[in-house]
Parts: C-alpha cells; sequence; structure tokens
C-alpha cells in the first residue's frame, strides 16, 4: 500500500482475502478472509475459524495475525499491510492496532456483513455506554497483590518492550 492510493497488486491481493473468505465458507469456516503482506510477499493468511473451532476469537485477521507473527518471529507487523475481505469488527481492529502493521485494506463494509448475520453494532453500541450501564458486567476486585505482576515485569532486565 502506497500512501492513500490503491495499486494493482493492493487490488490483487485484496481479491486473493476474498476468495480465501469463499473457500473459507466451504471448509466450515465463516465468509471472512484476511492476508498479511510484507515486502510484495504473503506471509500470514487467515480465514473465519470461529464456529469450525468453538473459538470466538478466531476471526480472519486474528487468524492471519497469529499466522504472520509466527511466520516472521515477531509479536508486530512492521511494514505489513493487511487485506481483508470486510471491514474489521471492533475485536479485529483493536488486534490490528496491537500489531502495528503499516495498513489495512478491506473490501466488504460492516453494513455488507450485518445483512448477512454478522452485525457486531451492538458492540460499537456498549463501548460508547459507560462501564456502568454495559449490559456485560465488569467490575474491578482491589486486591493487595494486584501491582505484583508489574513489578515483575519492571524488575526483569531482560524484558522486550512492547
Amino acid at each position: 500500500m502506497s500512501g492513500d492510493s490503491p495499486t494493482d497488486a493492493d487490488r490483487a491481493f485484496l481479491a486473493e482475502a476474498i476468495r480465501l473468505a469463499v473457500r473459507n465458507v466451504g471448509e466450515g469456516g465463516g465468509p471472512f478472509g484476511a492476508l498479511v503482506v510484507k515486502n510484495g510477499k504473503i506471509v500470514g493468511r487467515g480465514g473465519n475459524r470461529v464456529t469450525r473451532d468453538n473459538d470466538p476469537t478466531a476471526h480472519a485477521e486474528v487468524v492471519a495475525i497469529r499466522d504472520a507473527c509466527a511466520r516472521l518471529g515477531s509479536f508486530q507487523l512492521s511494514g505489513c499491510t493487511v487485506y481483508a475481505s470486510c471491514e474489521p469488527c471492533p475485536m479485529c481492529l483493536a488486534a490490528l492496532y496491537w500489531a502495528r502493521p503499516a495498513g489495512v485494506l478491506y473490501a466488504a463494509t460492516a453494513e455488507d456483513a450485518a445483512r448477512v448475520g454478522f452485525d457486531d453494532r451492538f458492540i460499537v453500541e456498549e463501548f460508547r455506554r459507560p462501564p456502568e450501564a454495559r449490559s456485560l458486567r465488569v467490575f474491578r476486585l482491589a486486591c493487595a497483590e494486584a501491582e505484583a505482576p508489574f513489578r515483575a515485569w519492571e524488575a526483569k532486565a531482560d524484558r522486550v518492550p512492547y
């Protein structure tokens, strides 16, 4: 991806992500596919495996990120571009921010996905609510040991900056 102008290579990689999504449906997965590309080469692939693997985090982008990171030996996707058959959901978007690719290109919109039953608007709306008004009850239970993992991390001489 060069700036904001998609190239012929971008279009070809996005078409491959779409083909991957279609193939994934035939293999028992959801209608989503994603690729991670670095220096013009595919370094990660992922299809939605939520129902196939009983894993609610196995969205195409997350699977592709995991594959690429394993192949690259890094937890960051610096210099990579992610191509997704559909607009990333809130979870995938957060994972993409953590992975730090150079950019993301997608084809179908969240509205397109919602029309066939993949509607994540309720999550977006939940995130806009104050925590006490959300349907998922999340509470902090203060305890004396709460910061022990952070102290251990700070004391670790060979920690990897995150």
